[in-house]
């Protein structure tokens, strides 16, 4: 979208044998799990203020990062900033991007706060991520996994996290994993204790984080792998029947989200348009490239660029086989060591719907994205943390601190990493001209930057951007759209008006679909303010004018503009309604100019 137009009772298999394996000590019973009241010693809570604070140092760079992409849709809006735009947010799945209303709820109450500042934001950003780095300590610690707080580190300091930290959109994943990771906490807390009290607040907790972001829906199928990790077996009564109402709200938030995307925002059409086999290559590609990033976290980019999948080329068929030859192997292993199996496990599922089998809109750009894997990443971190603090215990005193030398200087290196990609956030410019250098062909950041350039009136470097965009995607209408307006700007009358009538006919093949009807609306506003404003035909800005309010009918812009031009026909009834009509939904400039005139009253 352009910047300036709107547009997740047993026992431990021990072989007899003199020395204990490596699966033993990361696989406990249930009376291995630590109790509340030893979680954290003086020095951890040291480790822990360490750790806060290391974090908000390394993303300092992000800190005063302007709004990019779509953040002005999350930031509250004007419209929405009172008692009635918060009862909009609730139960008005259109009044915003996205039916996140635990979400849009924070961001209504920072918009009270510190209006459209950034810095706030980001703060609470950071402050979200290192309290969910926190948590998964605290989890891990419960559960008597080795390496606790060496994988809460890796968590907070990889550079595979900054997307969803630096940007502000992403208060989604940061927010709404508080909230699971607590889920979490206190129903692990209620399968050691077995009372009312934590799982209630355990099945709170889920139902607040569905509704900050639906893809949380994996927690009921994470603690199954959790409780097969530590008992080697599910029971019916003791595992399965107490999350039988966790299933229910995934369920109904799951149908009702997938509702709202085909019918709202448009997750339909030619594009999303793909084979049921294709999304299975699509899923297999996918959990390689995931893993790779988190193996190796090189070229991370905003927008990554989108392959392309067939059903006929064969090596496209070699990344889920091999995924699925890794389950396998963890499946064969797990009498020995079910601690791979189960970080696998919890990895894939909690990617899950991400990964191709339901429409995704940011599939338009690309398949896959850092922020899609913030939480599922903890299956592996923890996999690779517990192994090593295992390992770290059987080394003699000076191979020990060798190896706690190579952790400090891998944490080191993470956060370093971080500071540079988080760099990247600085400003929106610096944004966009990252993703170009590192992803040639995404069209999208080409448009975005035809965006910043025609703020600063720079309408001739503007249009080369769109060109280029419009020339790797042909039938990208905002582009069109955008490069219409910068037309418009140096009086290329005619080629703005082919612009925006291209634009229009585009965005026509997703008319269905209220996001793109409001976005489609745009297009004929535009169209309407180079005929009434730029050349003078005053009747066929009012056809583009009404158009646009049937499609959008609160477009207090149209309403403000087919004032000016019914009164400027000498029609001053209709003009002085619509005037008056565009200063309820927030714009007086009609209303005014006209009462100044002495043309309403």
């Amino acid at each position: 979208m352009s910047p300036i137009f709107r547009n997740k009772s047993g026992t431990v298999f021990i072989k007899n044998r003199s020395k204990p394996d490596l699966g033993e000590h990361i696989q406990p019973s249930p009376a291995q799990t630590v109790p509340s009241s030893q979680f954290f010693m003086l020095k951890e809570w040291i480790f822990v203020i360490f750790l806060i604070a290391a974090v908000f140092l390394v993303y300092q760079p992000a800190w005063h990062g302007g709004l990019i992409w779509d953040d002005d849709c999350f930031v509250t809006s004007p419209q929405l900033r009172s008692g009635h735009g918060l009862f909009r947010i609730w139960f008005d799945p259109g009044a915003t991007l996205g039916y996140y209303p635990v979400l849009h709820s924070v961001f209504w109450i920072q918009s009270w706060l510190w209006g459209n500042a950034t810095l706030g934001y980001h703060l609470v950003n950071i402050m979200l991520h290192a309290t969910a780095a926190v948590m998964v300590a605290l989890i891990l610690r419960r559960l008597a996994i080795p390496g606790a707080f060496l994988a809460a580190a890796i968590f907070a300091f990889h550079p595979v996290q900054v997307e969803s930290v630096a940007w502000i959109s992403e208060l989604k994943n940061t927010l709404s994993a508080v909230f699971y990771l607590g889920s979490a906490i206190a129903y692990l807390r209620f399968d050691q204790q077995r009372r009312t009290s934590p799982y209630l607040w355990a099945l709170g907790l889920f139902a607040l984080s569905l509704l900050s972001k639906p893809v949380m829906v994996t927690l009921p199928g994470a603690l199954l792998v959790i409780f097969w990790w530590q008992r080697g077996h599910l029971s019916w009564k003791k595992d399965i029947l107490p999350l039988l109402p966790f299933f229910l709200l995934v369920a109904v938030i799951g149908f009702f989200t997938i509702w709202t995307h085909h019918n709202i925002y448009g997750t339909r059409g030619a594009q999303f348009d793909i084979p049921a086999w294709e999304r299975v290559l699509i899923a297999g590609q996918a959990i390689w490239f995931y893993l790779s990033k988190l193996f190796w976290p090189a070229k991370l980019i905003f927008i990554y660029p989108k392959w392309e999948t067939s059903q006929v080329a064969a090596w496209q068929y070699i990344f889920p086989l091999a995924a699925f030859a890794l389950l396998v192997i963890f499946w064969k292993l797990r009498w020995r060591w079910r601690g791979p199996l189960a970080g696998l496990l919890f990895f894939i599922g909690t990617l899950f719907p991400v990964l191709g089998f339901f429409n995704v809109f940011t599939f338009i750009y690309s398949f896959v994205a850092d922020h899609y894997q913030y939480l599922a990443s903890l299956g592996i971190i923890t996999l690779v943390a517990a192994g090593t603090a295992t390992l770290l215990k059987r080394r003699q005193l000076l191979l020990r601190s060798v190896s706690y030398a190579i952790c400090v200087l891998l944490l080191l290196t993470l956060a370093a990493l971080t500071w540079r990609q988080s760099s990247m956030y600085t400003d929106i410019e610096t944004l966009y001209n990252t993703t170009i250098k590192l992803n040639p062909t995404c069209w999208m950041a080409y448009n975005n930057m035809g965006g910043i350039y025609t703020l600063r009136g720079q309408h001739q470097h503007a249009i080369r951007y769109f060109n280029q965009a419009i020339r790797l995607n042909p039938d990208y209408f905002e582009a069109y759209n955008n490069r219409g307006t910068a037309y418009t700007a140096i009086g290329q009358y005619q080629r703005a008006l082919e612009d925006f009538t291209q634009a229009i006919h585009l965005k026509s093949n997703y008319i269905d679909a209220y996001y793109y009807k409001t976005n489609y609306a745009d297009g004929y506003y535009n169209r309407g303010l180079t005929y009434g404003r730029d050349l003078g035909q005053y009747q066929r800005a009012i056809e583009d004018f009404t158009q646009a309010i049937h499609l959008k009918p609160n477009y207090a812009e149209a309403y403000n503009n087919r004032a000016i031009v019914y009164i400027k026909q000498g029609k001053n009834n209709p003009g002085c309604l619509d005037a008056q009509k565009a200063c309820e939904l927030g714009i007086c400039t009609a209303l005014e100019w006209a009462k100044g005139n002495g043309l309403c009253r």
